[in-house]
């Protein structure tokens, strides 16, 4: 079916290293516009209900509102630093790799059925994770901290904030290189399955697009839409594994807050006590998150900006 296959033949060569320069390129211009979205995503999906139904945010627009109200704008971007400066090397595998795999994976005629393409998008996703893993679990930690300092106040308890830095530093300390990869096979999880997800789908829909020229690629606003749609689908169908993920990887809790041992338990906690409808907690807002973030990585990367205007080839 043509729908199913990218019938554009391979290239006779395939260049990693501008495609890893604009996989980076890309990475930190998208993070850098939705960071303050993902901030929310975080808290939402961490916060647990109380034995009475309580609970510290109503939804997302009041948790945003909270979040500016006690930390200011700059607070919205806490823990940006660590997701900016690692987003260049796991943006730049994700999509490079894929790319990687999709060129070796197209048969000789230069179809490439859909089937591959899931193959290629979940070795990327599974390329990642080296990467994704620390920088999300310190990234998460610092986004929650003012969840648990707001917390804290409340209850006339002492909190105090570390920097990505002493938190690295203590967990290399107390729990070795592996401390760093708490969560991983969460985050495998996560990312293999979206990868199988958004790249089948971002291509099938940037090659139905217009052409600027006949068998050209399409133009910029479509490569855009098309990343928004395929990315904010496949957040939708993984959220699940997100939720597991982010209160994995929540080092700190607050008072009251269960402690999970394992995926199973975290899992089985979550249904027992909040019910199915939990694991799609922060789901909107991580919808909202990952359609600009990958529609303006995708067309950035598309663009080719280590090709077309840093020369290098």
């Amino acid at each position: 079916m043509a729908s199913q296959q990218n019938a554009t033949p391979p290239p006779q060569q395939f260049s990693l290293v501008p495609k890893i320069i604009n996989g980076g390129i890309a990475g930190i211009i998208g993070v850098s516009v939705v960071f303050p979205l993902d901030l929310v995503k975080t808290r939402l999906q961490n916060q647990t209900v109380g034995p009475k139904g309580e609970r510290q945010y109503k939804n997302m627009l009041d948790c945003f509102k909270q979040t500016y109200r006690a930390e200011g704008y700059f607070g919205m971007y806490r823990g940006s630093a660590v997701n900016i400066l690692l987003i260049t090397p796991e943006k730049a595998i994700k999509l490079a790799a894929n790319d990687m795999f999709r060129h070796y994976l197209t048969k000789k005629d230069g179809s490439l059925p859909l089937f591959r393409q899931m193959i290629a998008g979940g070795m990327a996703g599974a390329c990642q994770i080296v990467i994704t893993t620390p920088m999300e679990l310190l990234k998460i930690q610092m986004q929650d901290a003012g969840r648990i300092a707001a917390q804290a106040k409340a209850e006339g308890r002492k909190f105090e904030r570390t920097t990505a830095m002493q938190l690295t530093r203590r967990l290399l300390r107390e729990r070795g290189i592996l401390g760093l990869y708490k969560g991983i096979t969460a985050t495998a999880a996560r990312d293999v399955s979206f990868s199988i997800v958004y790249f089948p789908m971002f291509a099938i829909l940037n090659d139905l697009g217009p052409k600027e020229v006949p068998g050209g690629p399409p133009p910029f606003w479509w490569s855009f839409l098309s990343g928004c749609a395929a990315g904010s689908s496949a957040a939708l169908v993984v959220n699940p594994f997100d939720v597991v993920k982010t209160r994995m990887q929540t080092l700190t809790k607050g008072t009251g807050e269960r402690q999970y041992t394992s995926i199973l338990d975290c899992i089985s906690k979550t249904m027992k006590h909040e019910g199915p409808t939990a694991f799609f907690k922060g789901g909107a807002c991580r919808m909202i998150v990952i359609a600009p973030l990958f529609g303006i990585a995708q067309s950035v990367y598309y663009i080719g900006i280590a090709e077309n205007y840093l020369g290098i080839k």
